[in-house]
């Protein structure tokens, strides 16, 4: 049997939005794509961890939002949303909150009935508030026996500092602070239409436009009309080199290594997306080539690069037995030296921008995979041309300027060394 030729596609087709503004000032981008009769809607507002006065802040108020309004209970929220077969997802990152709903076409208006109330009056009930805040702090107790969880929180606090939104991890008492009002404070200060941005996907008409425009789009709606400017946090990184976290019971060892490296808007970002997936981006990486199947010390290891409006983390993870912790970190060092010394092979950059532009093709086939990336775009302010510049450097960057990445930016004097497990003597 003979294997087909692999044929990488020629130009990569981008599913652009309609971009409008509504009578009111908020953005909306609109993907009208589909013949399902399903929409998807997201409201994001910048309403994230950086914008908090207080840890939890965020992601309890957005949380807090499907608990009870002015005009309905908890339970009359889920329940209608479950009798009309709509699904709601709430979520918080590190600069934006983010409010989805995925609704039957011919249910749209009894389903924004709902959002709408929940946008514009949530009433943050201390009951509910308790029992969430409960379950929480159960998650967090767990957490402090996980190496994962405490190698995690010392790495950011290592890259960014105490004070910086990035680097602080809540505590048992900031569970215990947090209240009802402090959750309305914040939601008064950024949850209004000065602070808004509406996505919509799927097979979207005139119909579901005007419906979204009634209650979202024809006048201010929020506690307030005006956006508050974003505060200026600067990373402060540790000096120390490697931090040590004991559990003297835990069987594994959790190992972060990693770095504050290129913003996502620098010229030289995406040609460093490819350098780190051929380092250890996908199960043939480097990493994982050398580091689980020659030596044997992992199931697995990664890196990855986060990026953030502001800047952008380089973080490699494994999981191994602690007497195998000093053998992979040294792995790791000694894969960087190849990667600064050596020309990746042909076979290997060909292997590479194959799965790239493959898990490229992959992630984006329909509308709603499209809503995610623009959607992603936006809370990064990222370019239009960003997918189309994603392929086109997956594309054309060579061994030369993968050796010139690696020399450039992958600093072995800079990057942090995390473990948390069992101490070895």
């Amino acid at each position: 049997m003979i294997q087909p030729a692999i044929k990488s596609p020629a130009e990569f087709n981008v599913l652009y939005p309609q971009q409008s503004v509504l009578p009111n000032g908020v953005p909306l981008n609109i993907l009208n794509v589909g013949d399902k009769e399903i929409i998807r809607i997201d409201f994001v507002f910048e309403a994230g961890r950086w914008q908090q006065q207080q840890l939890l802040q965020a992601v309890f108020t957005n949380r807090m939002l499907r608990e009870g309004t002015a005009s309905m209970t908890a339970a009359q929220i889920a329940e209608q949303l479950d009798f009309y077969g709509a699904w709601l997802d709430l979520s918080v990152s590190a600069c934006h909150a983010f409010i989805t709903l995925y609704s039957l076409s011919k249910y749209l208006q009894p389903t924004l009935d709902v959002l709408e109330s929940m946008l514009k009056d949530p009433i943050f009930p201390d009951k509910e508030l308790g029992i969430i805040v409960a379950t929480n702090l159960q998650q967090y107790y767990i957490g402090l026996k996980k190496t994962d969880v405490l190698a995690r929180k010392a790495f950011l606090k290592a890259l960014y500092g105490d004070h910086h939104p990035y680097g602080r991890s809540a505590e048992e008492e900031d569970y215990r602070v947090i209240t009802a009002s402090s959750l309305q404070t914040f939601f008064n200060e950024f949850y209004h239409s000065k602070n808004c941005s509406i996505f919509i996907a799927g097979k979207v008409t005139t119909v579901c436009v005007e419906m979204i425009t009634s209650r979202f789009g024809e006048s201010p709606f929020g506690r307030t009309t005006e956006k508050v400017s974003a505060k200026d946090y600067n990373p402060e990184t540790a000096q120390e080199k490697s931090f040590f976290i004991e559990q003297p019971e835990a069987l594994q060892s959790s190992v972060r290594m990693g770095m504050l490296t290129l913003p996502c808007t620098h010229p030289d970002f995406l040609k460093m997306r490819v350098l780190t997936t051929i380092f250890g981006g996908y199960f043939g990486s480097r990493l994982m080539s050398n580091i689980r199947e020659e030596k044997g010390y992992t199931y697995g290891i990664n890196a990855g690069i986060a990026p953030y409006p502001q800047d952008t983390m380089l973080l490699i993870s494994a999981e191994t037995a602690p007497e195998y912790v000093r053998p992979l970190i040294a792995e790791v060092y000694h894969e960087i030296d190849r990667l600064q010394q050596e020309l990746v092979s042909e076979k290997e950059l060909s292997m590479v921008k194959n799965y790239m532009i493959g898990e490229l093709c992959r992630n984006y086939e329909n509308s709603f995979s499209w809503l995610d990336a623009w959607v992603y775009a936006y809370t990064l302010n990222l370019p239009k041309t960003h997918f189309i510049d994603t392929f086109r450097t997956i594309k054309e960057i060579n061994a030369e300027e993968i050796r010139e990445m690696a020399r450039r930016y992958l600093c072995q004097d800079t990057l942090k060394e995390v473990v948390s497990g069992k101490k070895m003597s």
